[in-house]
């Protein structure tokens, strides 16, 4: 299991980001301050650290430095916006720079990104008893092959690694289909009816009203 420091003087913003994290597959750490994030990055051996400038202490773009003599991965979450400081943290090394306040699909898909530049990304996704191979783009249940589309499977590995999410209809559009959604555009709806059939999902993926969709599921860690 991937395991990600986050370093975060917001409790709140912490948990959130935590809460999500886990739901998609992580392994989450919070560190409140600096201090605390050094301490945990000379004994534990993380895959992503998402750290904020203004921590008390030794401050990001300390830790920042530390973090690169490591070789650890690094996503910038902060609320300091201007171009001068997004410009300061990509210079310092940073994978990515992500502004507060920011949509938590976002964030889930930059990490991603990230991890994927360093091979990192698990291919194989359980849900339910179906079983999404990322690398091969192949699903099965029990060992049998369930076929779909390209965007079919792309529509469900969205959903997938975002499960628990409610995905807006303008989200799931732009990401599996590229360009701007149109809000009389059926497309999604129709490709999730197909997708629950072919799965045979009656109420795993539940419609989100004036949203869009989630894919339902039990939290599979507690908090910590």
């Amino acid at each position: 299991m991937l395991k990600i420091l986050i370093a975060e003087d917001e409790e709140p913003i912490a948990n959130l980001i935590r809460m999500n994290l886990r739901r998609a597959g992580y392994q989450c750490t919070w560190a409140p301050d600096g201090e605390k994030a050094a301490d945990l990055m000379d004994t534990e051996k993380f895959d992503l650290l998402l750290l904020d400038v203004m921590l008390p202490g030794i401050n990001g773009y300390e830790l920042m430095d530390y973090a690169r003599t490591l070789e650890l991965p690094v996503i910038f979450l902060t609320a300091l916006g201007s171009t001068e400081n997004k410009v300061k943290g990509l210079k310092m090394g940073a994978d990515d720079y992500l502004t507060k306040p920011f949509e938590i699909v976002e964030l889930l898909a930059r990490v991603e990104a990230v991890l994927r530049r360093y091979n990192k990304t698990e291919t194989l996704i359980t849900v339910f008893d179906v079983v999404i191979d990322a690398a091969s783009r192949s699903v099965t249940r029990d060992g049998d092959p369930i076929s779909l589309t390209m965007k079919e499977f792309d529509l469900l590995l969205l959903l997938a690694r975002n499960r628990n999410i409610a995905l807006y209809r303008e989200t799931i559009y732009e990401t599996v289909w590229g360009g701007e959604y149109m809000g009389q555009s059926r497309t999604v709806d129709l490709h999730i009816q197909r997708l629950k059939k072919k799965l045979n999902w009656d109420n795993e993926i539940a419609a989100v009203y004036k949203v869009g969709y989630r894919l339902e599921g039990e939290e599979k860690r507690k908090d910590f």
